[in-house]
């Protein structure tokens, strides 16, 4: 039944008020007025106290102050009582009482005749600020003064619900002296009454509310201060800075409390921040900074984060402001704060890294170098300040001078970056930042201690700090610039160099698992991209010649010197990452450009000589083993690659009785297509350098058993011989192919390139297999016993003399009566199969020695096998004067003596 009596009441009270001048009457009725929003406001009646706040706000007629009376100025001094006697229950009221009182100083300000807000809000500043009076009340009477807009506005008046006082005035127009005079009287009524005191009582009032009112009544100002600022011709600041001021007097409240007050506070800004409105936007950051200098005044509690949250703004802004002046503006704020309040700073790194790492992309060249000083200046004189709080604050700090790095403007400011992640390391040294903790798991097997960064992180606080640094500048090593890939990788290697007496072996593990192998895996997994799978089309192997980035040979030779370094020099504590190491370095190897292959090959000679030594039989069986599989690995996707040649046509010219091709006949690039051409093209350069990098193996283990004969243990010397006899089946196979190499001869011809060298392939791959053979027979004389190394010899000679005979014609089965095969010599010789000769003699002089070398028993075993092909190679009318020669010493050395017995 009580609910029922508020309409009448309300329409009681206000009927009372409008039409009665007795002041009694209205003091009473106002009195109501208080009374009824303090029952329906304590008893939570949300809709009748809006009712009666509405009502009593409206009568106060600041919305058309030219017809303000006696009355209406007690009301406002009702609506002041109301929010000091009843602050705490008015909740969304909260809005009428500000509205109110951001009218009240409206009308003062215009009273005085003091630049309206909008003189520096708009983009009219200096017109507005001439039309505007400077002195008080008075001056509302000369001349002119009636036209100023903001006064005329005021005058005329507009409806309550209007957010700026005249903007929905009726009737357009000069006004009256008779209204400026009733204005100016009804001015002078509100100064006396109520003054700047009564105003802020109420704002520092704020302190003394609960907890629920306090944040009803800072979203109610956020509110009224919005529409403030978003007003179309009279924007205003008032309720902005009592913002500011209400925030410093509640200050003090509990943490709770205080970060729902911030939740309000901070989406306002972020808000209000975004304007379009540029002045508007400058002062609301201008505020946030005067708020955060406050909160930086205060110590941040531990295990709080509010400093965090206060400088959240700044950070959300940074981000999504169109605006180039507020983006520079909010870091030489930022840039201010920190450095005059850096002994606070405790969790609000993370916003100030944040805001950095925001500039570091942003797209003006100035706020770039601006927010890199402040970080230089940071970093140089302040980083004690950044490791002493959460480990993750110096995450952000890496982070933030790793975006510098990307930097599109200056390649300085991203050198100069890489150079401070150095810097950072070296203060954590210097600090004791050191990961060296020892774990159950340390001295056990490979497989035990291999650890991932994040479940290191977790075992080993320190680690927090080294692992993000260190991954970061991995990162780099992917660049597209060579400055920074090469700067990366140096400043990457030297730290754990420099630093690397720090860390345990279980850390050691861990960096080599999550950091630098897999800087080598990725540009690995680039250049198998790049290389593509070569089986099947012409469009397949264009688009191998463009997919992926790799790195460089230049950025290879410094990526594989450095990992050579760094094992080298911490040997005893990552021994068990041979393997990883050895397959970085197979894979340099595999890399079809042969510069980047040579790299890899330069790189494990040199890991075999410093370390050979140190080196066991199953650390150099890793080497070996990875070798061979370089080797081997390669081939199959050379044999697809090969492939491709049989859909290309290369007709015309013709063909020599021995099958040398001749260009006289008018073949040229008319009478081929250019996608046989292009195929061609790409086949013979990887052929030549897929040669090149086999030989490039042999030679390499070549030069390890030579420095390091110790290492030749039975089973090392099975993997080698493996491997030697794997690449010269191989380069004999691939000599074999005459349809395949004259195609490959008829597109070199018309290229104007020089033909693949698969005659040499052959003969260097037999040399190599041949010198090693003879050199276990020399210095490993019970090993070449067990392993029968004499009987793979005469085979390998056999092979040679087969193939050199070969050259000169054709060997062919005379019948079954007659199962000794017969040449048949095919006379003249072209220029191209004596050119062959020539070349495979050198080789062919090796064989022949080595029979001339056998004693006399080892000959008897085995001369049966190879006298056929003495007799057919003296038969040879072919043969240089060098082969007939030692031929000669064959048969008056070694056989002759066999007769005669």
């Amino acid at each position: 039944m009580v609910e029922v009596c508020w309409g009448p009441m309300l329409a009681a009270f206000s009927v009372t008020l409008d039409q009665s001048d007795d002041r009694l009457a209205t003091a009473q009725c106002l009195q109501g007025f208080r009374y009824a929003v303090h029952v329906t406001a304590v008893m939570g009646m949300q809709t009748q106290r809006d009712a009666f706040m509405t009502s009593i706000a409206k009568f106060t007629y600041l919305h058309c102050a030219a017809d303000m009376k006696q009355k209406n100025v007690d009301a406002v001094k009702a609506i002041i009582s109301i929010a000091i006697e009843d602050g705490n229950y008015l909740q969304e009221a909260w809005e009428h009482i500000l509205t109110c009182l951001s009218r009240i100083e409206h009308l003062q300000l215009l009273g005085e005749g003091a630049p309206t807000d909008a003189s520096f809000l708009t983009s009219s500043n200096a017109e507005t600020q001439e039309k505007t009076p400077k002195s008080g009340l008075t001056s509302l009477k000369k001349k002119g003064t009636m036209q100023n807009p903001a006064v005329m506005a005021v005058v005329r008046g507009g409806s309550y619900d209007s957010t700026t006082v005249g903007i929905n005035a009726s009737g357009s127009g000069l006004v009256t002296p008779e209204q400026i005079n009733n204005f100016i009287s009804n001015l002078n009524l509100l100064d006396q009454q109520i003054g700047n005191f009564e105003l802020n009582h109420v704002f520092a009032h704020s302190q003394r509310l609960n907890s629920e009112a306090i944040v009803a009544f800072v979203r109610a100002l956020c509110k009224v201060s919005m529409s403030e600022l978003q007003s179309p011709t009279d924007p205003r600041v008032f309720c902005l800075t009592k913002l500011v001021e209400i925030a410093h007097y509640n200050m003090n409240r509990i943490r709770l409390v205080w970060s729902r007050i911030w939740n309000v506070l901070s989406d306002f800004f972020v808000s209000v921040g975004l304007s379009e409105n540029l002045s508007v936007a400058i002062f609301v950051m201008d505020s946030l900074r005067q708020l955060a200098m406050k909160f930086l005044e205060r110590e941040e509690l531990a295990n709080y984060n509010f400093q965090n949250e206060f400088l959240r703004p700044f950070v959300i802004i940074m981000q999504k402001s169109a605006s180039a002046e507020i983006r520079e503006l909010i870091v030489r704020c930022i840039s201010q704060m920190v450095l005059s309040r850096v002994n606070n700073v405790k969790s609000g790194w993370k916003s100030v890294f944040l805001v950095f790492t925001a500039a570091a992309a942003d797209e003006r060249k100035n706020i770039v170098l601006l927010a890199f000083e402040t970080m230089e200046k940071i970093v140089r004189e302040y980083f004690t300040y950044i490791t002493e709080t959460e480990t993750t604050t110096f995450t952000d700090c890496v982070r933030c001078l790793l975006a510098f790095t990307t930097s599109r403007f200056n390649s300085d400011v991203s050198l100069n970056a890489i150079a401070f992640l150095r810097f950072c390391a070296v203060k954590l040294a210097e600090d004791g930042f050191i990961s060296n903790k020892k774990s159950k798991s340390e001295g056990s097997e490979a497989g035990e201690v291999a650890v991932h960064s994040q479940a290191l992180e977790d075992k080993d606080e320190n680690a927090s700090f080294w692992v993000p640094l260190l991954a970061g500048l991995a990162k780099l090593t992917s660049d597209s610039r060579l400055a920074i890939r090469k700067s990366s990788l140096e400043v990457l290697f030297n730290i754990l160099k420099d630093h690397g007496p720090l860390f345990s072996s279980q850390f050691w593990n861990a960096i080599y698992i999550s950091v630098i192998i897999p800087i080598f895996n990725s540009n690995s997994d680039k250049g198998k991209s790049q290389r593509g799978d070569e089986d099947s089309t012409l469009s397949t192997v264009r688009s191998s010649q463009v997919e992926g980035i790799s790195w460089d040979s230049e950025t290879s030779s410094v990526a594989a010197q450095c990992l050579v370094d760094l094992f080298v020099t911490f040997f005893d504590v990552v021994r068990d990452q041979l393997s990883s190491v050895v397959m970085v370095l197979m894979g340099f190897i595999k890399n079809p450009v042969q510069g980047t292959a040579s790299t890899g090959v330069a790189a494990t000679v040199r890991l075999a000589e410093d370390l050979g030594s140190q080196l066991s039989d199953d650390e150099w069986r890793q080497i070996f083993a990875g070798l061979k599989e370089a080797a081997e690995s390669m081939v199959p996707g050379f044999l697809k690659l090969l492939g491709t040649m049989e859909s290309v046509s290369l007709t015309g010219g013709s063909q020599s009785a021995d099958g040398e091709f001749n260009s006289d006949h008018g073949l040229s690039n008319d009478d081929i297509e250019d996608d046989s051409l292009q195929t061609a093209a790409y086949v013979i350069s990887r052929m030549k350098s897929h040669i090149a990098v086999q030989l490039l193996i042999q030679q390499v283990v070549s030069d390890l058993y030579r420095l390091h004969p110790k290492s030749l243990s039975k089973d090392n010397v099975a993997i080698v011989l493996a491997l030697f006899s794997s690449i010269s089946s191989h380069a004999h196979w691939l000599n074999s192919e005459k349809a395949l190499l004259r195609k490959l001869q008829r597109a070199c011809s018309v290229l104007e390139l020089s033909d693949p060298p698969a005659v040499h392939f052959e003969n260097e791959s037999h040399q190599n297999y041949l010198n090693f053979l003879k050199t276990l027979l020399s210095d490993f004389p019970v090993l070449s016993t067990d392993m029968d190394i004499k009987c793979r010899l005469v085979e390998l000679c056999v092979e040679v003399l087969q193939i050199y005979l070969g050259c000169m014609g054709t060997i062919v089965q005379a019948g079954p009566a007659d199962p000794r095969p017969t040449v048949c010599w095919i006379l003249p010789l072209g220029a191209a199969v004596k050119e062959e000769l020539a070349a495979r003699t050198s080789l062919l002089v090796s064989a022949l020695k080595v029979f001339t070398s056998f004693d006399r028993d080892t000959f008897r075993r085995h001369v049966s096998k190879f006298f056929p092909l003495l007799v057919d190679l003296l038969r040879s009318e072919h043969s240089s004067g060098e082969v007939q020669l030692i031929l000669t010493n064959i048969f008056q050395s070694c056989i002759g003596p066999l007769i005669m017995e």
